[in-house]
């Protein structure tokens, strides 16, 4: 059996060859029909749309009638946005094969996708009547409805969908998505607790209540349902990468890194999960080892500007500011849309002297980011540490302009104010903070570490403390 298979597979690679011969001398030749459609399924898993779309192409001018082949085409036609051209072979298609239930199927698909959604819904609703595996074509409804912004009518059909077949993996993650856009995932939970009870060993059940978990920020929640998902399916890759995720939300770094070294081990590498393995790594502050993965990460593309920017924050946690900033400016240059990136440069810039250029990533950070308090915080630091309280304080207030319930910030305004020696308006920014967010006034310690004994300001504090 294996020594066949093998032959098949030097059969099929020879076949490739002299088919791709074929396209570069322009000439012609003969192959089986057999042949043709493994050689579209090989370039398709190759993700070569182009080289698929020609060799169904030269099977149908051997083969017109070849309905494996048209469907190929007509979906290579429909990712080619040539929505027109697709409908028109598979209703040609159809002509040629009345009974088969793939042709209407497909129909319905690209109808969607040309973002003709009555007309998708009305040709898989008839499908529905003559179909008896019924949970993809109502998984295809939802699609439909949930692109149409019908989202009630999509998890109707999801829902249905599921219930045929409760591994239905697209219609369990759709699902999700629709109750989360509609504000029913909360309420929905009780759902996937059915579901469950229904197939406690439904690996698929255990990761999309997981991720609706997730969604709502029960992080303790979601690691058991990711856990019990793969303590049913050990190689679950996804479900022990977001169970990697969750426990960095939780701050269990070393379990983190453990969950994304399963996932390493399950599914081939990519660069997103050896970035989240080096911060994994990098939140345990073993930074040579997390630059490591970071590194391994550029390996696969050399465009994650993620790793880049770990590299250099790793670098300049260490120290080593001069040789961090290149990989934060390579981070910048990839993703000039991340605040995070221009903060990191502009702190190293600052630390290396170059004051002029921290303030002008400060400035773009701003400008691309301006409703994260971060960076607002971050700059407001440099003109304090030079002693210019107001300049600081007046950084501060552009980021209360842009964000006026952020407690962080009139805090922080509170102490610069008193640093300037501008008491009255400090108490102002204080009781503003105190309002907003009690609990965060312990950031006032950092500050001023014997706040306990500045009467004034501690009075006010007590003030708005709760009973």
């Amino acid at each position: 059996m294996e020594q066949e298979f093998e032959e098949r597979e030097g059969d099929i690679k020879e076949s490739i060859r002299r088919f791709e011969q074929m396209l570069d001398q322009q000439q012609s030749q003969f192959f089986d029909l057999d042949v043709y459609e493994q050689m579209v399924e090989h370039y398709l898993n190759q993700g070569d749309l182009d080289k698929a779309f020609k060799a169904a192409e030269s099977g149908l001018e051997n083969f017109p009638y070849a309905l494996e082949l048209m469907l190929d085409k007509a979906q290579i036609l429909a990712n080619y946005q040539r929505y027109d051209e697709s409908l028109e072979l598979l209703e040609r298609a159809s002509l040629f094969n009345p009974g088969d239930l793939d042709v209407p199927f497909m129909q319905g698909s690209v109808l969607n996708m040309a973002g003709r959604y009555e007309e998708s819904i009305q040709v898989l609703e008839e499908l529905l009547d003559r179909a008896e595996d019924k949970d993809d074509i109502l998984f295809q409804l939802g699609q439909s409805y949930q692109n149409w912004g019908k989202y009630d009518e999509a998890i109707k059909q999801y829902k249905k969908s599921i219930a045929l077949n409760i591994n239905n993996e697209n219609a369990l993650y759709e699902l999700a998505f629709c109750l989360d856009v509609t504000g029913e995932l909360e309420n929905s939970l009780s759902y996937y607790q059915q579901l469950i009870d229904t197939d406690p060993y439904s690996y698929n059940a255990w990761y999309n209540m997981g991720i609706a978990y997730s969604k709502l920020a029960r992080y303790v929640d979601a690691a058991e349902a990711y856990d019990y998902a793969v303590l049913i399916k050990e190689d679950f890759a996804s479900a022990h990468f977001n169970l990697g995720n969750t426990y960095m939300n939780l701050g269990l770094f070393e379990k983190a890194e453990h969950c994304y070294r399963e996932t390493l081990k399950y599914e081939e590498p990519t660069a997103d999960t050896y970035c989240h393995l080096g911060a994994s790594l990098e939140k345990q502050d073993r930074l040579p080892e997390a630059i490591k993965e970071y590194r391994e990460a550029l390996k696969l593309d050399a465009m994650w500007d993620e790793a880049w920017y770990g590299i250099g924050v790793c670098l300049s946690e260490s120290g080593k500011w001069y040789e961090a900033l290149p990989f934060l400016q390579k981070a910048v240059k990839l993703n000039d849309q991340n605040g995070e990136y221009y903060i990191a440069v502009a702190e190293t810039e600052y630390k290396i002297g170059n004051v002029i250029s921290s303030v002008e990533a400060f400035e773009k950070a701003a400008e691309v980011d301006s409703e994260n308090p971060d960076v607002y915080l971050t700059w407001s630091l440099v003109p304090f540490d030079q002693g210019d309280f107001l300049r600081a304080n007046d950084i501060i207030q552009s980021g209360i302009n842009d964000m006026p319930a952020e407690a962080d910030l009139y805090y922080r305004s509170a102490v610069y104010l008193i640093h300037a020696g501008h008491y009255r308006e400090a108490l102002i920014q204080l009781e503003a903070a105190l309002s907003l967010d009690y609990d965060a006034h312990v950031q006032l310690f950092e500050f001023f570490p014997e706040l306990e004994k500045q009467k004034a300001l501690y009075k006010i504090i007590q003030q708005y403390k709760k009973d």
